[in-house]
C-alpha cells in the first residue's frame, strides 16, 4: 500500500464521535472544590470566585462581578507558579491555557488582592482515557472515515474516550504482535520512532502528529500503516488453513506520557482468492 508523505504539523484536534462536555471543579459554599456527579458545572454565587472548569485545553475561572480582587494564581501540584492573571476591574473571567504538556494532578487557584489572598481553593487536572471499541474497516466500513474506498480494508479504527478531568493528545497507535502486519521490527517498525505517530487524519488525508482528546470527549481514530494488510513476502501470510494469535492495541499519549493498552484475539484464513481474507478480532 503506497502512502503519501508525512506531513508534519503542530498537534491538532480531531473531531469524531460525541461533544465537549465541560469537566471542572465547582466551588462549593465553603471555598473548596468539587465535580458534579454529571461531569458539568453550575454556578455558585458564593465568594468572589464562582466556577472553575477545565474547557477543552482551556482552564477557566470565572470571577463574581462584586469580586475585590486583582489577581488570580494557578499553582502547579509541584507547588511552582504555572501562571497569573490580573483581574481588571468588572472582568467576569480569567483563563490558563494549560495545553496537553501539563503535569497532571492537584492544581490551586489563588485570588488576591494586592498581597494578600483572598481566597484559595484545589482542583484535580487528570486525563482518564480508555478504548471502547476497536474494528477493521473491510469488517465494518461503516465505521470507518470513507465506506467506499478500498484502502480502509486494511485499517482499523478505534474509539478512545476521556473521562478524566483533563484533555490529553494521543500520539502514537501501535498493533504489537499476532497482527499480519505489525508495528515493531516485525512489520512497518515505526514502534520506536517519536516521528511517527501511525494516526490518520481524514481532512487532510495524511498522517499526522497527535489527536487532542478533551476531557469528556469520545472520538475514533483511524490507523494509518495497514496494520492488517497481507503482503507477500512481509509480515503474515494469509494461508487457508485457520491462523490465531493475540495482539495488543496500544495508545501512547503526552499527559504523564502514559501507554494504554488493550489485548485482543485474532483469528484469519483464506477464502478462495488471496484478497479475500477472513479476519475476526475479539477482546481477550
Amino acid at each position: 500500500m503506497n502512502h503519501p508523505q508525512i506531513s508534519r504539523r503542530n498537534v491538532l484536534r480531531t473531531v469524531a464521535g460525541a461533544a465537549l462536555a465541560s469537566v471542572a471543579g465547582c466551588l462549593n459554599n465553603d471555598g473548596s472544590s468539587g465535580t458534579p456527579s454529571d461531569g458539568t458545572t453550575s454556578p455558585v454565587s458564593q465568594g468572589p470566585l464562582t466556577r472553575i472548569a477545565v474547557e477543552g485545553t482551556t482552564l477557566v475561572v470565572e470571577v463574581s462581578e462584586e469580586a475585590d480582587i486583582d489577581q488570580v494564581n494557578l499553582i502547579q501540584p509541584n507547588g511552582e507558579l504555572f501562571g497569573k492573571r490580573d483581574v481588571a476591574t468588572g472582568a467576569q473571567q480569567v483563563s490558563f491555557e494549560i495545553g496537553t504538556a501539563y503535569a497532571p494532578g492537584e492544581y490551586r487557584v489563588i485570588a488576591l488582592k494586592g498581597e494578600e489572598t483572598v481566597v484559595e481553593t484545589s482542583l484535580s487536572i487528570q486525563p482518564n482515557l480508555s478504548i471502547v471499541e476497536m474494528g477493521i474497516g473491510r469488517n465494518q466500513p461503516d465505521k470507518m472515515w470513507d465506506s467506499s474506498s478500498d484502502k480502509i480494508a486494511e485499517e482499523a479504527f478505534v474509539t478512545v474516550e476521556n473521562q478524566g478531568s483533563g484533555p490529553d493528545a494521543i500520539t502514537k497507535l501501535l498493533f504489537i504482535g499476532d497482527v499480519p502486519y505489525p508495528s515493531d521490527e516485525e512489520g512497518t517498525n515505526y514502534a520506536d520512532n517519536d516521528d511517527v505517530s501511525g494516526i490518520y487524519d481524514p481532512e487532510t488525508d495524511s498522517e499526522i502528529d497527535a489527536v487532542v482528546i478533551e476531557p469528556g470527549e469520545q472520538l475514533t481514530l483511524y490507523s494509518y500503516r495497514s496494520p492488517f494488510a497481507f503482503l507477500r513476502g512481509e509480515g503474515t501470510s494469509c494461508k487457508s488453513e485457520e491462523q490465531s494469535g493475540e495482539f495488543d492495541l496500544i495508545l501512547e499519549t503526552q499527559v504523564g506520557a502514559d501507554r494504554i493498552s488493550k489485548p485482543y484475539n485474532i483469528q484469519y484464513s483464506a477464502s478462495e482468492q488471496f484478497d479475500n481474507c477472513d479476519i475476526t478480532i475479539r477482546e481477550t
